[in-house]
């Protein structure tokens, strides 16, 4: 079965919020509602930010964020691809791969021609979508990795 891709609606907000505390914020100091408050802003723009939710029988089990800024970016570039996550039990069964397609899609219909992320560990996975490695660097003593799809 198929996860169900859709933006992401207020009954999603919690859910996926506690997935990225876990998996991106853990030890930062950043707290669930302001977590809960930055989705509900994406999800409350209406226009071209957009928070993608995929579910499996009506249960969030991931999340991908096509957005302006990146947080703390070094670079001065936009539109970002950011905060893929999909539930670990959901994982290798295409839900991340859907996810970042409904990024590009929507980002490819509102006219953008290129799109950016960061990551170190997921390298592997977004060069098989279509990715291409732009610059490595060091952020906060670890290894990072700029990358960059044509739409």
């Amino acid at each position: 079965m198929q996860p169900t891709i859709e933006a992401m609606r207020e009954g999603d907000v919690e859910a996926i919020a506690r997935l990225r505390l876990e998996a991106f914020f853990e030890g930062t100091g950043r707290t669930l509602d302001e977590d809960m408050a930055g989705l509900r802003g994406l999800i409350a723009g209406g226009g071209f930010e957009a928070a993608f939710v995929a579910r499996y029988l009506g249960k969030p089990v991931g999340s991908c964020l096509l957005v302006r800024d990146e947080i703390d970016s070094p670079h001065d570039l936009t539109p970002w691809l950011a905060g893929l996550i999909v539930e670990e039990a959901y994982r290798r069964s295409g839900v991340g791969t859907a996810l970042v397609r409904a990024v590009e899609d929507h980002a490819a219909s509102a006219g953008v021609g290129k799109l950016y992320l960061y990551t170190w560990q997921a390298r592997g996975f977004y060069e098989a979508l279509g990715w291409s490695a732009a610059e490595t660097f060091e952020q906060d003593g670890a290894p990072m990795l700029l990358m960059s799809r044509k739409l």
